[in-house]
């Protein structure tokens, strides 16, 4: 069924207005998948926090206009899906990788984030991104490390001294 003049309005704007927010952003051509697979990939999706659209290629074209993914425009080409990151910018990369993983008949066509596009191999690379926990952690670990080794070297002396007496004390004893 074609959809009417307000209803593409309607979803150019939906997708331009995620567009407009996402981190980063996939399209991958689904052809051959079923409704159960794609119904499961939707579900996917909205457990991850990845916006995932079918939109036509004109419309689609439209939607990113104007917004980091502007770049995408000339790769639109065949029956895509779009995934877009919404809270962690290799989401929408990680969710793709690991369903087509499962089913071989979704492939990858473009991969684009921070407003440059990239060939479908580097979504291996955008899906290993750290989460925003795991990058805190990370951080954390770097502004922990420095505090924790001038704790040591400040109670180096200290431990060495009694290290020091208690060998001095069990000598004593032996003799």
């Amino acid at each position: 069924m074609a959809l009417r003049l307000e209803d593409k309005k309607a979803v150019v704007e939906e997708v331009a207005k995620v567009a407009a927010e996402a981190l980063s952003a996939v399209a991958a051509e689904y052809r051959s998948l079923t409704v159960v697979e794609l119904t499961e990939l939707r579900k996917r999706a909205r457990e991850s926090g990845v916006y995932l659209r079918v939109v036509k290629n004109s419309l689609a074209k439209r939607a990113v206009a104007g917004t980091d993914f502007e770049c995408m425009q000339d790769g639109l080409v065949g029956p895509l899906l779009l995934a877009f990151s919404i809270e962690e910018p290799g989401a929408a990369a990680r969710l793709i990788k690991d369903f087509s993983k499962e089913h071989k008949k979704l492939e990858t066509k473009l991969v684009s984030i921070g407003g440059q596009m990239y060939d479908a191999s580097e979504l291996d690379r955008l899906s290993k991104l750290p989460t925003y926990e795991q990058s805190i952690s990370m951080l954390m670990a770097v502004m922990k490390a420095p505090v924790e080794k001038f704790v040591q070297t400040l109670a180096a002396p200290h431990t060495k001294l009694v290290r020091t007496v208690a060998a001095v004390r069990d000598q004593k004893e032996a003799a």
